[in-house]
């Protein structure tokens, strides 16, 4: 699987430090973002391949940050760790609230996200 460019939103810092460690572990690039403000402010720096949006950020949260990150870009994938997202037309994924951090790879896996976004910085360069 390719390293892909995830933005991870929680409302809790604890359970998101937890989750975020796990995912980078994995061998994806992670930048945490708390709450709704913290997932809107880094969406609006930076192209990202996925975008997770934790059990602990609102249910209103997970409604609106969807919108927001296809706003910005229709190539970036939503995985929703809530079962309410399978609901959601701009939600790619979605698991039941709790499922641990393996089941969250095995997820992020079985979506076969293309990673688009530049790994990093200077990317582009040479052009």
């Amino acid at each position: 699987m390719a390293k892909l460019r995830i933005l991870y939103g929680e409302g809790d810092e604890e359970v998101l430090a937890g989750q975020a460690a796990a995912i980078e572990k994995a061998g994806h690039s992670v930048q945490k973002a708390v709450g709704r403000k913290g997932v809107d402010e880094a969406l609006k720096k930076s192209p990202f391949d996925l975008v997770v949006l934790g059990a602990t950020l609102s249910r209103n949260d997970r409604h609106h940050l969807p919108y927001m990150a296809k706003k910005v870009s229709e190539q970036t994938k939503i995985l929703v760790l809530h079962a309410d997202g399978a609901r959601h037309p701009y939600v790619d994924g979605c698991m039941d609230t709790g499922a641990d951090t393996e089941h969250v790879l095995a997820k992020i896996d079985s979506m076969k996200i293309a990673a688009v976004a530049p790994a990093a910085k200077g990317a582009g360069a040479g052009r």
